[in-house]
């Protein structure tokens, strides 16, 4: 074979499995949801202590989405039940400092009417050592990226975070968390997989990462 066929063959290929990865990239669509109170239910009694308790709220596909909050912080998880949500990992996810999420879900699907593999989800969290004029610790924001439970995964093993995007860091954070989701979501494992900080990492990746 020629030295210039080789060249063309080559770029053929390497063509080809671009092709093939901007496809597999290029068809999966988001849709979003919002877990703001007014469209969730309570279960359970409110902490008066904090205000702290779990709301179940609907998503999409007949999913619900469960946020419990104790001592200031928040988890949030997702499963066809409650019961089922609060078994999977995410539902023990705590960050340490203070952390409060932001109402919209966006869920990210092969196509349009599929169920969703993976959501982004803003997070605020108080970072104690940079305080506001007043005293109070200034929040940090970033997006979370959740892997789903695919349909078959053994209950408890299949919800969990897959990696954190700095907003402040990356001018670019949602194309990232996006970029996250479709790149590393399908194939992580909650049982082994660690999550990663993705793009630049600034403050709130800092406060997040595990120790």
């Amino acid at each position: 074979m020629s030295r210039i066929s080789l060249i063309a063959l080559t770029l053929t290929s390497m063509l080809l499995t671009f092709s093939a990865a901007m496809a597999q990239t290029v068809q999966n669509v988001s849709s979003y949801t919002s877990t703001d109170p007014k469209q969730c239910r309570q279960a359970g009694a409110v902490h008066d202590e904090d205000g702290g308790g779990t709301r179940v709220c609907p998503g999409p596909q007949g999913l619900v989405v469960v946020i419990s909050e104790g001592d200031l912080r928040e988890t949030v998880s997702v499963g066809r039940t409650r019961k089922a949500a609060v078994a999977e990992p995410a539902a023990r996810a705590w960050f340490g400092p203070f952390s409060s999420t932001t109402h919209t879900i966006e869920w990210r699907q092969e196509a349009k009417g599929k169920p969703p593999f993976a959501m982004i989800q803003r997070w605020h969290l108080a970072d104690i050592a940079d305080e506001d004029k007043d005293g109070r610790p200034k929040t940090k924001q970033l997006f979370v990226v959740t892997k789903l439970a695919p349909a078959g995964a053994k209950a408890g093993t299949g919800v969990c975070h897959v990696a954190y995007i700095d907003i402040a860091a990356n001018a670019d954070a949602i194309e990232l968390a996006r970029k996250a989701v479709d790149t590393l979501a399908h194939d992580f494992k909650c049982d082994t997989g660690k999550v990663q900080a993705v793009g630049t990492s600034g403050r709130a990746a800092e406060l997040a990462m595990p120790r």
